[in-house]
């Protein structure tokens, strides 16, 4: 009995250390995503205001998506400084709940979700429609992050390293290619993947499991004609100018028509109905129009900075698993930045991913607003030596 009582105010002992000596956060991330949020709401009145006049789901009210986006945002912004003043070894105790949810969530979506442009991607609770996959990237990185920094000396064996890991990936990424969602369960394997590398799984292995994944992609691309068009056409948008090429080629116009310094604010051309998601998927062409080159440069500068931040913190941290989640967030961060500006500017296939904090979409919103609490807890944690 002594020996138990002892044992708890160990732990008890431990965890108040552990508040004691955590720092402050990492204040220019906090800044970053602050000033990107709020450029974010400019960016989407301009982009959407004429579109939501004539849009008879917004009731043909201008401010539409703008209110949209200020309520989740006024949701997201406490609710990422509230996990920021969380111990984030917490998280790793919910490590089973964030999976369960996940999974959950990803067979609602399944079975009662909207049915739009041929998937069931969204589903309503109560009134608000979420994307289950979005919140399931972040899911299966807590999950794999708390499992590989348990297993350590486990992590370069397929049997109690990469079997373990590529079962939560398969599954989740299977359930989200039901949807059917491609793009999505894409990413979820590359950060799958990426994550495996991080927690130290053998190399060789790796590869060949990338092999593995490049045939799997061409093989499920080849089974629907839709997503055949739109890894062909990309390249060559202007073979079909008014089918599968219509969006890349009005991007481009808008991209092309903002030069170096832009049109200036509510000038863009194309989102006077001519090109469609100018409010949510392809928002960085409309910002290019209005702010040119420059505009868009100190956009990629600013996500730069957060990324760059997020992998200094990875390595100062002194917990296995904070590391693995910051660096993990990191690069999911830059990688869905990398995809919607390479989808806005042609480098890579037409796809429905959301420029974080800028794009119109609440669940995006949401989900990222508590990833960068994550991280901004995670950097009360550093090493200031290192």
């Amino acid at each position: 009995m002594a020996e138990k009582k002892a044992k708890k105010e160990s732990v008890l002992t431990r965890l108040k250390n552990a508040r004691i000596t955590r720092g402050k956060v990492d204040f220019s991330i906090l800044l970053v995503i602050s000033v990107l949020c709020a450029f974010g709401l400019v960016m989407i009145f301009s982009a959407s205001y004429y579109y939501a006049q004539h849009y008879s789901g917004a009731n043909n009210d201008s401010f539409y998506y703008l209110k949209r986006q200020l309520v989740y945002l006024l949701i997201g912004y406490p609710i990422m400084l509230l996990v920021s003043l969380i111990d984030y070894r917490i998280i790793e105790r919910l490590r089973s709940v964030f999976m369960a949810i996940s999974i959950v969530l990803l067979i609602a979506v399944l079975l009662w979700g909207q049915d739009l442009n041929g998937g069931k991607r969204w589903l309503n609770i109560a009134g608000i429609s979420i994307q289950p996959s979005e919140l399931a990237k972040f899911g299966l990185m807590i999950f794999m992050c708390s499992y590989m920094s348990r297993h350590k000396n486990e992590m370069n064996t397929f049997r109690f390293g990469m079997l373990p890991m590529l079962l939560a990936i398969g599954f989740i990424a299977g359930l989200v290619m039901l949807q059917p969602n491609m793009s999505m369960a894409v990413i979820i394997g590359f950060i799958g993947v990426v994550l495996l590398y991080l927690g130290g799984c053998d190399l060789k292995q790796l590869v060949i499991l990338g092999i593995i994944g490049i045939i799997g992609f061409f093989v499920l691309a080849r089974s629907a004609q839709y997503r055949m068009d739109r890894l062909t056409s990309f390249g060559n948008p202007e073979l079909d100018p008014q089918g599968t090429g219509y969006q890349l080629l009005q991007s481009y116009y808008a991209i092309g028509s903002g030069g170096f310094f832009g049109k200036g604010l509510n000038n863009s051309y194309q989102k006077l109905l001519y090109m469609t998601y100018g409010e949510s998927d392809f928002i960085f062409a409309i910002l290019c129009e209005e702010f040119g080159f420059i505009g868009g440069l100190i956009v990629i500068l600013m996500y730069a900075w957060i990324v760059f931040r997020g992998i200094v913190i990875a390595m100062r941290c002194r917990n296995r698993f904070g590391s693995l989640l910051a660096a993990g967030i990191s690069i999911v961060f830059g990688f869905q930045v990398f995809v919607n500006i390479g989808v806005v500017t042609g480098l890579l296939p037409t796809t429905g991913q959301a420029l974080p904090f800028i794009s119109a979409g609440g669940t995006s919103l949401l989900v990222f607003l508590a990833a960068m609490g994550l991280l901004l807890s995670i950097s009360r944690d550093v090493n200031p030596r290192m």
